[in-house]
């Protein structure tokens, strides 16, 4: 059998899948990402033929073939967003970052060295690793897109705190890979090690990749909005795949002044949103990126199948098992709920928050990266670690989705008729 012909056939399918699936599954209690993920799996155990997608062995492309994925997934998410920054319109990120990611990054590096028997270097990425939500593999639970009117936005609480959260916390997760990576070097947590960290890794890294989004988003939202010169207006031409140009100029920028991409990127897709509201080439330029990251997204799942197939998960241990399952549902929706206690949701938002956070490419990309640039103790271990933490949100997350999302939006329906009703009833009795 010609391996070439067959290659072709799979990338065929695979751009089939990526447009069909989500319209196929859009009501069902099984998401694309389970589908492509079993796929995966069942191909590469019947075709012994097909080459092993291996992390370790392929440990450069699987770097940036997960970082193309997150950084395309991430304007996606800040362009959906029709939300201003702000404080208090914001609270629910606000608290999810700081209090429910901060918990569970020392919560996960505590059990790593405590149950896992990993050292220092290898915990705290393993706990880096885990603490970003995923962008690509929630969509489900996340906004969709840019509303038509930008004075009556379709996000409800649930929807907005879960893409808001997922597009930060990507890049607030990277001082925590750079911790481990210092601690690596060094053989132990120094205080010259954490004073980098604090300065560096923390202080300008972070600010130069807000600093970035802020520029490049603002720079292009001219472009696309305001330039005196209509030819290059690019708004009025509907070119949308001028959201990869974004993207890469912010990535690329933040990057070469040591800034953090991620969140340059995340920063550059609102910056652009806060321009012309209510114009329709926010809907464009998303639905551009929107296709795009299905693509990748199915493309990294199926490859992640073919390494669950060929023995991704053979390192793990009972107890690495114990340590996943109890993450996904206990930790997180725990931390979930406590970081949320006084915001601006209600009991079931809460829950819905809490509960979704969904863990995907973005903790494949921290493993491959860090591995990529330090050397680590247990790194089949933790390969697999991350791999069925991955697997397991997948399947967990994506049967719940659905009638969890469907569930919430009847509920805010009825309430929304209620309260229509009781004004109704209250001005008949008035006049």
């Amino acid at each position: 059998m010609d391996m070439v012909g067959v290659l072709f056939v799979l990338l065929g399918l695979m751009a089939l899948a990526a447009a069909l699936l989500p319209r196929l599954l859009s009501r069902a209690p099984v998401s694309m990402p389970m589908v492509v993920l079993g796929g995966g799996i069942a191909l590469f155990a019947v075709v012994p033929g097909l080459p092993t997608p291996d992390p370790l062995s392929h440990g450069t492309l699987s770097t940036h073939l997960s970082e193309v994925c997150v950084i395309v997934s991430l304007m996606g998410a800040g362009l959906a967003i029709d939300r201003p920054v702000s404080r208090v319109g914001w609270s629910s990120t606000w608290r999810l970052l700081a209090i429910t990611m901060t918990l569970s990054i020392a919560i996960v590096a505590a059990a790593g060295i405590v149950l896992l028997g990993l050292g220092v270097a290898a915990a705290i990425l393993l706990a880096a690793a885990l603490a970003p939500t995923d962008p690509v593999l929630a969509s489900e639970v996340q906004v969709a897109e840019p509303a038509e009117d930008a004075d009556q936005p379709d996000e409800d609480e649930a929807r907005f705190a879960l893409t808001s959260e997922a597009g930060l916390n990507d890049g607030l997760a990277f001082p925590f890979t750079y911790l481990a990576l210092g601690v690596a070097a060094a053989g132990a947590l120094t205080w010259p090690v954490f004073g980098h960290w604090v300065g560096i890794d923390l202080g300008w890294r972070l600010c130069a990749g807000v600093a970035v989004g802020l520029l490049v988003g603002w720079l292009l939202r001219r472009l696309f909005f305001n330039t005196p010169v209509p030819s290059l207006r690019l708004a009025d031409h509907a070119e949308g795949f001028v959201a990869l140009a974004a993207t890469f100029l912010a990535y690329g920028t933040a990057e070469a002044v040591e800034g953090y991409g991620f969140l340059a990127v995340f920063v550059c897709a609102c910056t652009i949103r806060a321009g012309e509201r209510s114009h329709g080439y926010h809907r464009v330029l998303h639905s551009w990126v929107e296709q795009l990251e299905r693509l990748l997204t199915v493309l990294l799942l199926l490859l992640l199948g073919g390494a669950i197939a060929r023995g991704l998960l053979i390192p793990l241990q009972p107890v690495d098992v114990v340590v996943v399952v109890g993450f996904l549902v206990l930790i997180r929706p725990l931390l979930g709920w406590l970081g949320l206690i006084g915001g601006r949701t209600g009991p079931r938002e809460r829950a819905v928050i809490a509960f979704f956070g969904v863990r995907g490419i973005g903790t494949l990309f921290y493993i491959a990266y860090a591995l990529g640039h330090g050397t680590f103790d247990h790194t089949d271990r933790l390969w697999a670690i991350a791999g069925l933490t991955v697997a397991c949100s997948v399947v967990l997350h994506g049967i719940t989705a659905t009638p969890a999302m469907m569930l919430l939006d009847r509920t805010r329906q009825k309430a929304t008729q209620d309260r229509h009703g009781t004004t109704e009833h209250a001005s008949d009795t008035a006049v």
